[in-house]
């Protein structure tokens, strides 16, 4: 992996945790994986913490389903991720006051999120174990992407759902707007690191 691709894939993460701290900041609900990893702090850990927990569990999880080892260099995502994500929840000293402020902060943690993931894609290196878990269960079960992602983001919701994740406008919001968001932001990034590569 290049200077730029690395590059890409730091910054991308980066700005992704940035983009998933501003919509749990946002309190009008977040991703299903995200509301589950803020259920679980509740009650033991933090919010990173169990990216890195979930995300180990996730890794062997695929590589059940995928009959192969555990992809090593997934970790370095999750580690990535985890320690993030507490990070900018520990900066952002924001308390949203009214509905109108709410869905600003949760409107720009969408485009921040969409926008970290198309810059980290660029890296095509290590993705998270989430959208392996897709790949994983498409592979496994001859499913569509769009149904294997489905599946995924069905089981994160009940377990959101178990552990008082904050479920909410914003989920269904994530949930149908990232994909698109990001088909519109990705092939803009990818022409500017092209240019560098």
């Amino acid at each position: 992996m290049n200077k730029t691709r690395s590059l890409c894939y730091i910054i991308g993460l980066l700005i992704v945790t940035l983009g998933i701290s501003l919509t749990i900041k946002s309190d009008m609900g977040v991703g299903a994986w995200d509301a589950l990893h803020v259920g679980l702090s509740k009650l033991l850990f933090t919010v990173g913490t169990w990216v890195i927990i979930t995300g180990t569990m996730l890794i062997i999880i695929n590589a059940i389903l995928l009959k192969r080892k555990p992809d090593v260099y997934a970790f370095i995502t999750i580690f990535i991720m985890g320690p993030a994500i507490d990070l900018w929840l520990w900066l952002l000293n924001i308390e949203p006051y009214n509905l109108m402020m709410k869905f600003v902060i949760f409107t720009i943690g969408l485009l921040v999120l969409s926008t970290g993931v198309s810059i980290y894609l660029q890296a095509k290196f290590a993705p998270a174990p989430i959208d392996n878990l897709m790949i994983a269960i498409h592979t496994r079960f001859h499913v569509k992407l769009s149904v294997a992602k489905t599946i995924g983001e069905v089981i994160a919701l009940i377990f959101a759902l178990i552990f008082k994740g904050p479920i909410g406008i914003g989920t269904i919001l994530v949930t149908f707007l990232v994909g698109p968001i990001i088909q519109v932001i990705y092939p803009r990034v990818e022409k500017i690191v092209g240019q560098f590569s």
